[in-house]
């Protein structure tokens, strides 16, 4: 008997079978990436954060058995028992002079990790070159070590125009930060970067932003009054 109901229209979401039972929808099983592949995905990460191009401010931080203490302003101390060396720092400076860093030895030794074409470093430059003059006569020696620029003519130029008399290690592939600093320890992670050492060579400060003069002596001041 006809109830004068329309038949119902396919709504398109189910497929029915002839014996009434409904289908399920199949989702697809997601495919696993290979342990290998996401071992080199996170490998590419750090390595990408291992030194960051022209950082203006920078994170304080360091891994393993680091025992540092972070102040506000971003400068990162180790306690003088917790100390340790750097490794080899040594090379051709801009100039075409031999330097290696352990033979300034005795000294408190400012490394500072620079490129003629980062902002940030071209507003610290005046600041060192005030200090490194000052400080001289007080023991304290300024190294830098110039990165990413192709060429030593730039380099030589920003040295010129922000009298910058101290030398340069010219490292243009960054060779010299990745090799020359401990393991766990506080290495130059950012462009600029600035780290002192004490009068036994070991890393004792560590920035990882610009810096004007007054932080810049927060860092020094107190190996400079070390017994």
């Amino acid at each position: 008997m006809n109830s004068g109901r329309a038949p119902r229209r396919p709504t398109g979401r189910r497929s029915v079978l002839p014996t009434g039972r409904r289908l399920r929808a199949v989702q697809p099983t997601p495919r696993r990436r290979p342990r290998g592949a996401l071992l080199s995905a996170a490998a590419v990460a750090v390595s990408a954060l291992t030194l960051s191009a022209c950082s203006g401010g920078g994170t304080s931080g360091g891994g393993g058995d680091t025992n540092f203490v972070t102040n506000t302003g971003g400068i990162s101390t180790v306690a003088k028992g917790e100390r340790k060396p750097v490794n080899t720092i040594a090379g051709e400076t801009l100039e075409g002079e031999k330097l290696d860093v352990a033979d300034l030895k005795g000294k408190i030794v400012v490394l500072n990790v620079w490129g003629s074409w980062c902002g940030p470093c071209r507003a610290e430059a005046p600041h060192f070159a005030k200090v490194s003059e000052e400080t001289e006569a007080k023991g304290v020696a300024f190294v830098g070590i110039n990165t990413r620029d192709p060429n030593k003519g730039p380099a030589l130029a920003f040295e010129e125009d922000y009298g910058v008399r101290y030398p340069s290690l010219y490292d243009p592939t960054g060779k010299l930060i990745v090799t020359g600093f401990p393991k766990g320890n506080l290495n130059p992670q950012a462009i600029p970067s600035t780290i002192v050492l004490d009068r036994e060579g070991k890393v004792a400060a560590r920035s990882l932003m610009a810096l004007d003069e007054t932080k810049l002596r927060k860092m020094i001041d107190p190996l400079i009054a070390e017994k």
